[in-house]
């Protein structure tokens, strides 16, 4: 069964023997559950919709002079089971007066390959689908490159396809404010799809680029999910009804975003919770919430975060408390976003996350086969679709 027929089909299917969807009813028994054998779990495709390279206990992020990894960095990293991430590029914050952000794109882009190909032996970049494929069997991680706010294009929309030549396969609209685009998170949830921004997304497909909502407002994620010919994703992102923060997608997001075919992934981040102190509890009952919504085909990760673990959690709430002054300060930070918050789960972070969190789907009486699907193969299906 194909993605965009799932929801259809499995909604009359349910219907046909009295399952409620809207109240977990696609969850397998939780009487009986299998156990994910690191075995299996390794022979999966693991993706991670939106991560970072960085060891958060080193103030050199764990990247060296010469753009190295350091060893920690790396094994971590190697150790996770991670197959594809994510990284963010660009200028992903608020132009300030004067700002050349087409400039200062090209300038980050330009250190993230440095980064890549000082990493060779452990990373590749992604120019096109088949890379993905070729990494795996490598027993390297694939890297893509996305933008996580389109107003690093200005209104020329040649400049889609120069940051495509430049390894760009994923772009998201907006960031949490508002840009030539539309609305994002931060700013009236009414604010539409500007007509630059309809072209933008026409550009886009032609150049079959992956749109990404995450962080958009409300009427500007429905009116881009229409408007766009092919599946878009929102990549790293939660349920409002589960957390009632603008970071989160309303149900109407996550229904039409599975009907036209798309990915919705599930952060790790303290937005899971109404009180922003997020554990796997929260992650498990958001991706739960998704699965129950959008169907089992749509549902995906996207951390937001990176994989080393915790030494020293007091330091890291310091260091993270200074990072989030730094967001409110300019402008960057999202509602709910605030001093004391950690940017990751403590029981569910580092090199065992992913497979953690098999093991909690696991628990809960999740199909073997579903959970493969969340982790990695729904978003390998997807870039395969998109990146033709």
């Amino acid at each position: 069964m194909n993605r965009r027929s799932f929801i259809k089909n499995s909604a009359l299917a349910a219907a046909a023997v009295g399952i409620n969807l809207g109240s977990g009813g696609l969850l397998a028994s939780t009487k009986i559950h299998n156990v994910i054998t690191r075995k299996q779990y390794n022979d999966w495709f693991v993706f991670d919709g939106l991560g970072v390279l960085y060891d958060i206990n080193d103030p050199t992020g764990g990247i060296q002079d010469n753009w190295r990894m350091t060893d920690r960095l790396k094994q971590e990293l190697l150790a996770s089971g991670l197959d594809c991430y994510r990284q963010t590029t660009g200028a992903p914050f608020p132009a300030y007066p004067g700002d050349d952000v087409f400039e200062t794109s090209v300038s980050i882009l330009s250190q993230h390959h440095k980064l890549i190909d000082a990493n060779a032996d452990v990373l590749t970049l992604v120019r096109k689908f088949d890379d993905i494929v070729q990494a795996k069997k490598d027993n390297k991680i694939a890297v893509t490159l996305g933008f996580q706010n389109s107003h690093t294009i200005g209104n020329n929309l040649e400049h889609i396809e120069t940051f495509k030549h430049l390894g760009v396969l994923t772009m998201q609209l907006t960031y949490n404010g508002q840009n030539q685009i539309g609305g994002g998170a931060n700013v009236s949830p009414r604010l539409p799809l500007t007509e630059f921004g309809h072209k933008v997304i026409e550009k886009m497909n032609e150049q079959n680029i992956l749109i990404d909502l995450s962080h958009s407002g409300e009427r500007t994620c429905l009116e881009a999910i229409r408007a766009s010919k092919v599946p878009v994703t929102i990549s790293h992102s939660g349920c409002r009804a589960l957390a009632d923060f603008p970071r989160n997608k309303t149900d109407k997001e996550l229904r039409l975003l599975a009907d036209k075919g798309g990915l919705f992934g599930v952060y790790f981040m303290p937005f899971l919770a109404p009180d922003s102190k997020a554990n796997s509890e929260h992650l498990v009952a958001h991706i739960e919430h998704a699965i129950n919504v959008c169907g089992e085909d749509h549902v995906s990760i996207g951390t937001d975060g990176g994989y080393t673990g915790i030494d020293d959690i007091d330091k890291v709430r310091q260091s993270t408390d200074k990072m989030t002054q730094h967001r409110i300060d300019n402008g960057a930070a999202a509602a709910g976003e605030k001093i004391g918050n950690l940017n990751f789960m403590p029981d569910i972070v580092g090199s065992n996350q992913f497979y953690l969190l098999a093991n909690k789907l696991a628990e809960r009486g999740h199909s073997t086969t579903r959970i493969e699907k969340v982790l990695g193969l729904n978003a390998y299906n997807l870039m395969r679709e998109v990146w033709r």
